[in-house]
């Protein structure tokens, strides 16, 4: 019984993230779920990113136990910050992101970024009607984490390891983490990125680039009236 209640669970949420995704296509918006551990250094992501896409506009949708501290930090650059108190849920739900959808200016916005509660297991498992899963994994966390957690890794349409500005200060294998890699996910890139030095930024945005030209299907630069 308990499994059968397990699927329709994700049955439910599945349905309404193809809502969302739907939703999204039609507004010629890209999806992204930035998912992490507590700080990876999601939101200090998306206040460096954000104004380097311009004049393509970004809102963002923060999951968090408490506060609004995160979209308070975003919402002076993005066109819509909307910040989601989970309680005690340790990620966000389709059904949440439906709701704050129903917020967000649509036409007035390019990406949509929603970053995930700070977890490495059940955000990888619920769908939110996004295009792609961005993973971060900073390096303060250890070499060994693509091994324990392979749920969100093997998902990973992509994944930055964040804060390589300490990789001199650090005891870090990255062809441990690669090695590990590879028996997870060979097609999502691995980008060594650093938010403070800008390393991997540039790659970074080809990539949030190519992806918006292949699941929306407009020209990069092409701003909404």
């Amino acid at each position: 019984m308990k499994i059968k209640v397990i699927k329709h669970i994700l049955a439910a949420n599945d349905e309404i993230a193809s809502l969302n995704r739907k939703k999204l296509a039609d507004a010629d918006v890209l999806g992204l779920n930035l998912i992490s551990s507590p700080g990876s250094g999601k939101t200090t992501l998306l206040e460096k990113t954000i104004p380097a896409l311009l004049p393509e506009r970004s809102s963002v949708i923060v999951g968090d136990l408490q506060t609004g501290r995160d979209a308070e930090r975003v919402a002076k650059m993005a066109v819509e910050s909307i910040q989601i108190n989970t309680g005690l849920s340790c990620h966000l739900y389709a059904n949440q992101i439906q709701s704050a959808l129903d917020d967000i200016d649509l036409a007035q916005t390019d990406y949509m970024f929603i970053e995930n509660v700070g977890n490495m297991v059940c955000p990888g498992e619920f769908d939110l009607g996004e295009n792609v899963k961005v993973i971060l994994y900073s390096l303060p966390e250890g070499d060994d984490k693509v091994a324990k957690y392979p749920t969100i890794f093997s998902v990973a349409d992509i994944i930055l390891l964040t804060k390589c500005d300490l990789k001199p200060v650090l005891d870090f294998s990255m062809q441990r983490v690669k090695e590990d890699l590879a028996k997870l996910n060979t097609r999502a890139p691995l980008i060594e990125f650093s938010s403070k030095t800008k390393e991997g930024f540039d790659e970074w945005l080809d990539w949030l680039r190519k992806e918006k030209r292949e699941h929306v299907g407009r020209q990069v630069g092409f701003v909404k009236e």
